[in-house]
Formats: C-alpha cells, sequence, structure tokens
C-alpha cells in the first residue's frame, strides 16, 4: 500500500480513530535511535532545500520572524 492510500484509508476513520493512530505514530518517533533521527532530519533538509531551489516555497527573512513572534508574545 503506498503512503497516499494510505492516508486515505486513515482518513476515513473516526475522529476518535484518527487521534490514537496520530497519536501512536508519534510515539513511535520517540523510539528511533539517535541515528535514525539524524537521518531523518537530514532528508527533511534535503527536501525543504530542493523546495527552495524550486522556488515552491516563499522564504521569510529572520527579521520578519522575530517581529511576528514578538506581536505574538506581547
Amino acid at each position: 500500500m503506498d503512503l497516499k492510500s494510505l492516508e486515505n484509508e486513515a482518513l476515513g476513520l473516526s475522529s476518535q480513530e484518527r487521534a490514537q493512530l496520530a497519536f501512536d505514530l508519534i510515539e513511535s518517533l520517540e523510539s528511533l535511535s539517535p541515528t535514525e533521527i539524524e537521518q531523518l532530519w537530514t532528508q527533511e533538509a534535503l527536501r525543504r532545500g530542493e523546495q527552495i531551489d524550486a522556488r515552491a516555497v516563499a522564504l521569510t527573512s529572520s527579521e520578519d520572524v522575530s517581529a511576528k513572534a514578538h506581536a505574538l508574545l506581547r
């Protein structure tokens, strides 16, 4: 079963079943080894880099992010 099919099937569950599935999936990530975690972060960094290179995402300056964060905390 591919990821999209699995996602579609999961979305067909009741809200209580989806919540339990989400909890179980998140909990399963806590048992990853440091090497597995590093591999996942590397894959994510590469994916995001590809999005930036393809101009598929808009970039936000650190100054804008900081200003928005400060505004939310006030």
